[in-house]
C-alpha cells in the first residue's frame, strides 16, 4: 500500500507539471466554431494552454469545419463526436432546438472523450458557446471549471441575465412594452430591438432562449468578446453588481477577431499587402488602409442576414446618397 500511495503521489505531481488543457465544445454551425477557434489560438499563444475541440455532429456538411481546424497549430487538436440521430424530430423544428439537442444527444460521447483525454492531459476547464449549457454536468463530473464564451457583447449578456425576470413579470409581446428596459450600464433597450429569438413568446425558440439564460449563473465564469473602451458602462456594471446579483465573473477579452489566423497580431492593426494577398481581398483592404482612421462605415448582416433584392437596392442607394465611405460585406 505504501508503494501504491507513492506511485499515486508521483502520478499526481507529474500531472500537475503538464500544461493546462482546455476542452472546447462548439455547438453546430461554422458561426459558433470560428469565434471559439480565435479564442483557442489566443489561449495557446498568450497563456501556453493546449486545447482540444470536441465537436458534436448533427449530420451537416463537415468539410468547412475540417478545413478551418486543420490549419490550426499543433497545440490545438480536434475530434468530431459521432453523428446524432434526428429521425424523431418534426421537419419544421426550429434551429435552436436542433442545436441544443445535438449537444444533448452527444453527452455520452463527450463524457467518454473527456475521460480519455484526462488520462493523458491536465484538463482544467470546459468552454462552450451560448447553446452549450448541457455540458455543465460533464464539467462537474470531471471536477473542472465551466466557462461560457459569449461572442457578441456585454449588453447582450446583460439582456440574457434580465430575460428570466422579464419572462416572469410581463405577459405581452416584448415589442408591445410601453417603455424600454434599462440594463445596467447600457443604453435603454426598446422591445422591438430585442433579439429575434424572443419576438414571439409562443415560439419554441423563445422557450429555448429563456431556458438558456437561466443556466448562465451556473458557470464559473463568462468570457465575453468585448472591451472597456467599447462598453465601459456595461462592463463596469458587471464588476460592481455581479456579486449582489449572483452573476459569475465576467472576463472581457475582446476584440476577438480573425487576424488572418494570426493570434499574435494586434487587433485593429492594418493588414499588410502580403496578408491581403493571402486573404484574396487585396483591392478592398488596400482601399480601406488608405482611408482616414474612423471614416469608414462597416456594413454586414452576418451569415444569417437575408435581404431581398429590393431591400439591397434601397440600402445601396441610401449608402451612396449619404456620401459616407463604406465597406459592405455580403455573402455570395
Amino acid at each position: 500500500m505504501e508503494g501504491l500511495e507513492h506511485l499515486e503521489a508521483k502520478s499526481s505531481t507529474h500531472q500537475k507539471l503538464k500544461p493546462p488543457h482546455v476542452v472546447i465544445v462548439p455547438t453546430p454551425g461554422l458561426g459558433h466554431l470560428i469565434p471559439l477557434v480565435e479564442l483557442a489560438q489566443r489561449l495557446v499563444a498568450h497563456h501556453n494552454f493546449t486545447v482540444t475541440f470536441f465537436i458534436p455532429n448533427d449530420g451537416s456538411q463537415l468539410q468547412p469545419q475540417k478545413k478551418l481546424l486543420e490549419a490550426l497549430p499543433l497545440a490545438i487538436s480536434y475530434a468530431f463526436l459521432p453523428q446524432v440521430n434526428f429521425d424523431d424530430l418534426p421537419h419544421d423544428v426550429v434551429s435552436e432546438t436542433r442545436i441544443v439537442l445535438t449537444l444533448t444527444r452527444s453527452l455520452s460521447a463527450l463524457r467518454d472523450a473527456v475521460k480519455l483525454l484526462a488520462e493523458s492531459t491536465r484538463v482544467v476547464a470546459i468552454v462552450v458557446d451560448i447553446f452549450g449549457w448541457e455540458a455543465f454536468d460533464v464539467a462537474k463530473e470531471f471536477n473542472v471549471l465551466f466557462y461560457y464564451f459569449f461572442s457578441t457583447n456585454a449588453m447582450g449578456l446583460w439582456f440574457l441575465f434580465e430575460l428570466p425576470k422579464l419572462d416572469e413579470t410581463t405577459s405581452c409581446e416584448y415589442r408591445d412594452l410601453p417603455e424600454p428596459i434599462h440594463l445596467p450600464g447600457c443604453v435603454p433597450l426598446h422591445g422591438p430591438d430585442f433579439v429575434m429569438q424572443v419576438h414571439e413568446r409562443s415560439n419554441e425558440a423563445y422557450r429555448v432562449t429563456v431556458n438558456m439564460s437561466k443556466w448562465y449563473r451556473s458557470a464559473n465564469g463568462i468570457i465575453v468578446n468585448s472591451f472597456a473602451d467599447l462598453e465601459p458602462g456595461a462592463l463596469m456594471a458587471f464588476s460592481e453588481q455581479r456579486q449582489v446579483l449572483g452573476i459569475p465573473p465576467v472576463h472581457a477579452v475582446g476584440p476577438v477577431v480573425n487576424n488572418n489566423m494570426n493570434p499574435n497580431k494586434e487587433a485593429g492593426s492594418k493588414v499588410t499587402g502580403e496578408e491581403a494577398d493571402v486573404l484574396g481581398e487585396h483591392d478592398c483592404l488596400s482601399w480601406l488602409n488608405s482611408q482616414p482612421e474612423g471614416s469608414v462605415l462597416f456594413v454586414s448582416f452576418g451569415s444569417g442576414g437575408t435581404l431581398s433584392s429590393e431591400q439591397m437596392n434601397e440600402l445601396a442607394l441610401g449608402l451612396e446618397m449619404s456620401g459616407v465611405r463604406f465597406l459592405w460585406v455580403m455573402g455570395g
